[in-house]
């Protein structure tokens, strides 16, 4: 039996299942809450799994940054589901009175979702959380990147679930294609832009809807009004999570001109109060694999080669085999450089001098649509212009990354950065179909809505003028 007929084979068991009856609120709110058990019951073996996939994750970022995002959802789900899944009378049109009309959210089916290794919990099972409350059938693709996550997010399920309410596809390359080219009726997807053109490629064949969570290079522009200790406070914390690979990590700065010197010297206080030593603090995120590093290693390199200044923040040697990567400033940063070029998903942070705010909004401009967009300035006139004369697909004002904890924000990106958005009531309604109803009475004014015409010329002209008013 090849992959594909495998995956087939499962899926038609899934929707299979769903065909019987989809689930109801009580069902939901039980699926939520038994997911919710199983996180905590597989805590321990999510956390190792994690660490050992990034060879080196503290535990403590994986509980702040996955885990805990992961149950607040489901709570946020289960404490709204009620409201979302209501019945909404709306008015119906004049002409077709007395009919009634109105609309409520239906699930879709079963919905496939293909995970990110950056963040491999919660950018698997996030989604899930969102299909599972539609009350869709679920089936996820983890990625094959981490392993050791995806095997444990396999065994979650299982201990949750039947493998015909949600099931778990493992594996590498072969298996990612085979699933994204099942007739799923909703296909989720999180990565980079270039494997999403593929995604959307596969589910086109079958007309599948998508949703592309992607990334690119996400702005931080300060403002020279601003508090600069206070701005790299949160700049450096943002972009150090996980070591920089998180897809709303700051990509670039956009600094005052002037500042670079005091930028740089709290950007070396900022980091040594976080990480004291590098080689061996285990606070500090490894990068995924030695491939990964490597291409870090080789943005820096060409940054410097065509003339960027680079400091390196913390000078310790890691061991052999240490895919530790050190925060890294890069000054001069220009659109020849490499590193200007692509999502860099890794503590590199370019920094780009600008003499005025229209300078900055124009660079920002200049590029395709970013995932995020940071502005740190209180000026409530600034802010605005700034959000009046951009486009992302989210905004934090103020700090880094937060935004996309806000349940009652959507969260997606626009253009090169994605397509569609989900968390919260919007991924409720990404997952969902608004199925529109009209109900009819007996005796309705349609009657008289049909041929033979003769004699319907006053009532339709009557119409055509009430309607052109």
């Amino acid at each position: 039996m090849t992959v594909a007929t495998e995956l087939q084979r499962r899926l038609d068991l899934l929707r299979a299942a769903h065909m019987r009856g989809a689930p109801d609120y009580a069902q939901r709110k039980k699926a939520l809450a038994a997911l919710a058990g199983a996180l905590k019951t597989h805590e321990a073996a999510l956390l190792r799994a994690v660490d050992k996939d990034f060879g080196g994750r503290p535990h403590a970022e994986t509980m702040l940054l996955e885990l805990f995002p992961l149950h607040d959802q489901i709570r946020h789900a289960r404490r709204h589901l009620r409201r979302w899944m209501r019945r909404r009378s709306v008015r119906s049109s004049w002409f077709l009175l007395p009919a009634r009309a109105f609309w409520q959210y239906q699930p879709l089916g079963v919905v496939g979702i293909i995970g990110a290794w950056n963040y491999p919990l919660l950018l698997t099972l996030g989604p899930a959380i969102d299909a599972i409350a539609a009350g869709n059938n679920i089936m996820l693709k983890p990625s094959e990147l981490a392993p050791r996550t995806a095997e444990a997010i396999g065994l979650l399920l299982r201990d949750a679930f039947p493998l015909d309410y949600a099931d778990c596809a493992t594996g590498g390359p072969e298996v990612a294609g085979a699933f994204s080219a099942l007739p799923f009726d909703h296909l989720f997807f999180t990565g980079s832009t270039r494997v999403g053109h593929l995604i959307m490629e596969a589910a086109a064949k079958n007309l599948t809807p998508v949703t592309l969570e992607l990334g690119g290079k996400s702005p931080a522009i300060i403002h020279d009004d601003y508090a600069l200790e206070r701005a790299v406070q949160r700049i450096v914390t943002g972009k150090l999570y996980n070591a920089g690979q998180t897809c709303v990590a700051p990509d670039y700065l956009l600094l005052p001109a002037g500042r670079e010197a005091r930028f740089e010297e709290l950007v070396r206080k900022t980091v040594a109060g976080i990480y004291p030593a590098l080689a061996d603090n285990r606070d500090y995120t490894r990068i995924i694999s030695a491939r990964h590093r490597a291409r870090l290693l080789d943005l820096v390199a060409d940054a410097q080669a065509k003339g960027a200044r680079v400091v390196t923040l913390g000078s310790d040697t890691p061991e052999a085999g240490d895919r530790l990567m050190p925060p890294t400033l890069i000054f001069g940063a220009t659109g020849e450089m490499t590193v200007m070029q692509e999502e860099i998903f890794g503590p590199l942070l370019p920094v780009i001098a600008y003499r005025d705010l229209d300078e900055a909004i124009g660079y920002v401009n200049d590029r395709p649509r970013p995932l995020a967009l940071y502005y740190f300035d209180d000026d409530r006139r600034r802010q605005d212009h700034v959000l009046a004369s951009t486009l992302s697909g989210g905004v934090t004002i103020n700090d880094c990354i937060y935004h996309l904890a806000q349940h009652n924000l959507p969260f997606g990106g626009v253009g090169p950065s994605g397509m569609g958005q989900y968390h919260g009531l919007d991924g409720f309604v990404t997952f969902s179909k608004k199925r529109p109803v009209m109900v009819q009475r007996a005796f309705a004014g349609t009657a008289l809505l049909r041929a033979p015409w003769a004699g319907r010329q006053k009532l339709l002209r009557a119409m055509l003028r009430i309607a052109s008013r």
